[in-house]
């Protein structure tokens, strides 16, 4: 029996495998189905199957491609996958290896909603501290809408209804279709042109493809940029659109638009009488303190006997002084007692006696110099002898010829040296 011709299940399989990644048919292959059996993994990757009324297959995607995803598959969920078909080798099954999910039908449309919104969100557009003041009281009220319809009929009725002395300017507009964004752009730069106090943008409800212009970023920026303050009506209560999010005051519906953008007369008339009431009041409350504060016045003592404030005064003026001329003799008595002080001092009536040890200590140093002075040696007898102004100390300094002067205590004698004699030290 020759079993060469015999192939294994693996070397089969991986034949198949072979044939299926290198069929340029399926490297490329966009798919839609409802998706079944869905498991994410808890490594990221997601497990499927994609199915129709009449087949099924199996489907991967790994964490690297759904990681970017914006919506999170569910069971029953229509959907367009792109990706590549190939053998599961383990099984032998084939599947798809998707790259690309995106919802079917509507879903397109919700995830062009969610990456604007976040690309807006990013640059900052929606954050409030970009949100323009709407006036309580205006004036004037811009309406960007279809010139018919309903929701044109149900602003401006709220606006005549609520506050019939505002004016009221109508921007007709394309709400709908391909067209709709250019020309709701357009209105808006026109509406900016005006002396606007605040401009309401929307129309009645629809579905989402109706209501797509109001998310188209044109028109999210051209209400970013815009100079007057917009409030977005776009739809149903449940509805939003990027519009809502950039402007700087979302209404759930046209009609709660208009309500929001002016004051109901009736209640500012309310406001205002009752504002006139407390004024009133306050003003009668007023007139009646100062009525008292004046009586009391009036009917004071001093008022009445301006006198007594005058005596007072005088009183106190006494008193003043009377002090000052009691601080006054004070300090005259001590300046007194001080002077007679000083007049009384010893020193003043013996200033001799100041100068007497002074004068024996005077006559003290003139003693002690006197002892110390070498004319007083003199007067015992004692001569100095000088050569050259030298006083000689030595007769070995003498020599013959030697022009000598001896000074006396009261005088001096020149002579020479004409012979000399030295003693013997014994």
């Amino acid at each position: 029996m020759n079993d060469n011709k015999y192939l294994t299940v693996e070397a089969l399989t991986k034949y198949l495998k072979y044939k299926f990644d290198s069929d340029i048919n399926l490297k490329t292959v966009f798919l839609k189905g409802e998706i079944s059996n869905f498991k994410a993994h808890t490594t990221g990757h997601f497990y499927f199957s994609i199915k129709d009324e009449y087949s099924k297959i199996n489907a991967i995607m790994f964490s690297a491609h759904n990681k970017k995803m914006v919506f999170t598959p569910t069971e029953g969920m229509k959907v367009l996958v792109r990706g590549r078909i190939s053998i599961y080798e383990t099984t032998g099954n084939y599947q798809i290896y998707v790259e690309e999910m995106l919802e079917d039908g509507l879903g397109n449309l919700h995830i062009a909603f969610e990456q604007l919104k976040e690309k807006l969100s990013k640059e900052g557009l929606f954050d409030p501290i970009h949100k323009k003041v709407i006036p309580k009281i205006p004036s004037r009220v811009g309406v960007i809408t279809a010139a018919t319809g309903a929701a044109v009929k149900d602003i401006i009725s709220t606006i005549e209804r609520r506050f019939p002395i505002c004016e009221i300017l109508l921007f007709p507009s394309l709400v709908q279709g391909d067209n709709a964004a250019p020309d709701i752009v357009k209105k808006i730069t026109q509406a900016n042109d005006y002396d606007l106090d605040v401009l309401i943008i929307g129309r009645g409800g629809g579905s989402i493809e109706d209501l797509w212009p109001f998310n188209e970023e044109i028109v999210a920026r051209a209400i970013f940029n815009s100079r007057i303050p917009i409030i977005s009506a776009v739809g149903h209560e449940i509805d939003y659109t990027i519009s809502d999010f950039v402007s700087d005051l979302r209404a759930p519906t046209p009609t709660a638009a208009a309500e929001l953008a002016v004051p109901n007369i009736i209640d500012l008339a309310h406001n205002l009488n009752q504002i006139t009431i407390r004024f009133n009041e306050f003003i009668y409350k007023q007139i009646n303190f100062k009525k008292l504060y004046l009586d009391s016045i009036k009917n004071s003592f001093v008022i009445k006997n301006p006198m007594i404030m005058y005596e007072n005064k005088k009183q106190n003026l006494d008193n003043i002084i009377e002090k000052v001329n009691q601080l006054l003799l004070y300090k005259l008595d001590i300046n007194k007692a001080i002077f007679t002080n000083l007049k009384n001092n010893n020193i003043l009536l013996n200033p001799i006696n100041l100068y007497k040890p002074k004068q024996l200590e005077l006559t003290n140093i003139i003693s002690k110099l006197e002892l110390l002075n070498p004319l007083s040696i003199l007067k015992r007898g004692y001569t100095l002898t000088y050569i050259d102004d030298k006083i000689v100390k030595n007769v070995s300094d003498v020599s013959i010829d030697s022009n000598l002067k001896i000074k006396f205590y009261n005088g001096v004698v020149d002579t020479k040296v004409i012979g000399k004699e030295e003693l013997n030290e014994k």
